[in-house]
């Protein structure tokens, strides 16, 4: 629970349809099984105290009593379990029978929620029994009506189809229900609950299977969590209540926002856990202005709190992938790449268009953002129908150019058509070296960066003499972490790469060569992706590369992570980095991640000025550090804050 994340659980008992006492005793035993895994939040499947698929039975007396007597039990049980318990069961009301969910926390029973949309078509035959509710049926229950065996619980209980749960010592946890059919309506309850402030939705459903229903069932939990920006819970009815013409495949179903964090092996009764992020889903509905949320009460909801024993440290079971920014399927993955070459290009595309400009220059250095960067500009002239002799790539070898680059920057220009065009700057660079009175021999930042605005001067001035177009090559990894020279590899007239992370700028180059049929080509675009990332700026050591850029800042694959969650959900710096270990644990020590933490935070604040007047380009995910799009941050704003937190890290680890 510390970080907003709350371990819930899907249950699937075994039950056995109108044996009230065995049902209960099972539920019990799951509830004894999620509190010993530390789930907070607990969800059984519809009526799952008597069955679903009792039928008539629903209309003797005995069985009503039995689902009574077994919420009782039920709730007697939770008094020594810290876990919010929801299960499912027929309540008779005002001489009406409902089907409802009994929300219950440590032995007090704080809610019924009574299903809305009773199904009377196909297999569905709710209507025989049971009715809908309505908003006007919402009643404090007296707990008398609820039996003998509720005598010692509290003078009355909520009845109500609007009811919110909301945890008093976890205020993101606001707990919405609604009851299977609910679901599949065109305004299911939840989206009002949702908009009543609720962050978690607990379904109780007993569903049964008909072929290819499962894939539509997992899609209207993806979307509905999606849409809300919620946490989805979905409690399916399994094996137990397949009686007479039906079949329950206990499909579970944890979604949050969109992505299915877990499901169950259908067609066995399982117990799936999984931790939601609610965190996540208070900053995403924070950042989209249009998902509006009413305070409760004006929108007649009941709101009961409730508080747990302790807010500990949940153990994460979840998934995090090691590179955020690109998915982990070869399929998906490949599908992305496309896309967003095609995004690129469309917006270079664009630009020339706009511009009427025919040619283009790039600063070719056998690395792997110049690569995507002509990769992106050859499709982009493909697309006008320019020929392609008018992108001008120029390398510019000096003090740290290897051989390896020089001649893949080479072939990789004459494979793609381009002109290729050299302009050693060696002598330039040393006759600036002399102008202003720097010592060659003293390799600092002067040495550094008077190479690459030297390489800025030739690229822009060559430009003017085709009447071209500089395109940029820096990545959004480089814009992050300020690792650029100011007026140098900083600036350009478009910067096709300046929403791409490093990380994808690997696998965008990646896809390319997969999918070129020009093996020549192919061989070329695989050794850059070999080559270490650098900026080249050093004499090399033995003709081999000496600057390896992530020697100097930490690697990509880890200020990406950081990245992501920084600017995609506004995690705290403690936070990213308690899912830095957790995900790179099999890579990385605490004190290394600990270290490139702080020097990302540190570099992201000190190097804005960089960011506050980047050229345009292309935005291509849902992360991008444009001034005039993404990121509208002070040049000058402190990180002091932020690095309270790293400190408070430090001193834990």
């Amino acid at each position: 629970m510390k970080d907003s994340f709350l371990k819930a659980a899907a249950i699937t008992p075994d039950i056995r349809v109108g044996d009230t006492e065995y049902n209960t005793n099972n539920i019990i035993k799951k509830m004894k099984e999620a509190d010993s895994k530390d789930v907070k939040l607990a969800v059984f499947p519809e009526l799952c105290i008597t069955g679903y698929t009792c039928s008539d039975l629903f209309l003797q007396d005995i069985l009503l009593k039995g689902a009574l007597s077994g919420l009782a039990k039920i709730c007697e049980a939770s008094k020594n379990i810290d876990m919010f318990t929801i299960v499912g069961l027929p309540f008779m009301h005002c001489g009406r029978l409902y089907n409802t969910a009994a929300a219950i926390h440590k032995g007090e029973l704080l809610g019924l929620v009574p299903k809305q949309h009773i199904p009377n078509y196909s297999e569905f035959y709710e209507a025989r029994h049971f009715v809908c509710a309505s908003d006007s049926e919402a009643a404090l229950i007296d707990i008398n009506e609820l039996g003998e065996e509720f005598q010692d619980y509290e003078d009355c209980v909520d009845f109500n189809s609007k009811i919110l749960f909301q945890a008093e010592n976890m205020p993101e946890l606001i707990i919405g229900i609604e009851i299977c059919e609910d679901l599949w309506m065109p305004i299911p309850p939840s989206s009002n609950h949702a908009m009543a402030s609720a962050t978690v939705i607990a379904n109780l459903s007993a569903s049964d299977e008909t072929t290819g229903k499962d894939i539509y069932r997992k899609e209207l939990v993806r979307n509905q969590s999606a849409r809300l920006i919620c946490g989805y819970i979905y409690a399916d009815a399994g094996e137990g209540e397949s009686s007479t013409d039906l079949v329950f495949s206990g499909h579970n179903i944890i979604s949050e926002n969109g992505t299915i964090l877990t499901e169950s092996e259908r067609f066995s009764n399982q117990m799936i856990i999984s931790e939601i992020d609610l965190g996540k889903l208070i900053s995403e509905r924070r950042r989209i202005n249009t998902f509006k949320i009413t305070p409760p009460e004006n929108l007649d909801y009941v709101l009961v709190n409730f508080s747990f024993d302790k807010v500990h440290k949940t153990k994460l079971t979840r998934k995090y992938s090691l590179t955020p920014f690109v998915p982990d399927n070869k399929d998906d993955r490949d599908r992305r790449c496309n896309e967003i070459l095609n995004i690129q290009a469309m917006g270079l595309k664009k630009r020339l268009d706009h511009t009427n400009c025919k040619n283009a220059v790039i600063g070719i250095s056998g690395g792997l953002d110049s690569t995507l960067a002509l990769l992106v500009t050859a499709k982009a002239f493909d697309m006008l129908g320019i020929d392609r002799s008018g992108i001008t790539a120029v390398t510019m070898p000096c003090f740290g150019t290897t051989d390896r680059t020089y001649q893949n920057a080479c072939t990789l220009t004459q494979k793609l058509g381009a002109t290729l065009k050299e302009v050693p700057i060696h002598e330039a660079v040393n006759l600036h070296f002399r102008d202003i009175g720097h010592d060659s021999s003293v390799h600092d930042v002067t040495y550094e960066n008077s190479q690459a605005r030297q390489r800025t001067l030739i690229l822009m001035d060559i430009a003017n003499q085709s009447g071209g177009m500089v395109i940029g090559t820096g990545d959004m990894s480089e814009l992050a972490l300020g690792w650029a020279t100011y007026n140098g590899d900083h600036m350009s007239m478009y910067g096709v790469n300046c929403s791409v992370p490093k990380t994808l700028v690997r696998y965008l180059v990646l896809y390319y060569a997969e999918t070129t049929s020009d093996n020549e080509l192919k061989n070329v675009l695989m050794d850059v992706l070999n080559t270490p990332v650098s900026p080249e700026l050093l004499p090399p050591k033995d003709g081999k590369i000496s600057q390896k850029t992530e020697d100097l800042v930490g690697p990509y694959e880890l200020h990406d992570f950081f990245l992501y969650y920084m600017m995609r959900f506004g995690y705290t710096p403690s936070k990213i980095f308690r899912l830095a270990k957790y995900t790179f644990e099999d890579k990385y020590d605490n004190e290394t991640i600990y270290k490139w933490l702080n020097t990302f935070y540190k570099r992201f604040f000190s190097q804005q000025f960089k960011r506050s007047c980047l050229p345009d380009g292309p935005k291509v995910g849902s992360v991008a550090l444009s001034p005039r799009g993404d990121l509208r941050m002070p040049s000058d704003a402190a990180v002091n804050i932020w690095q309270n937190d790293l400190d408070r890290i430090k001193i834990l680890i």
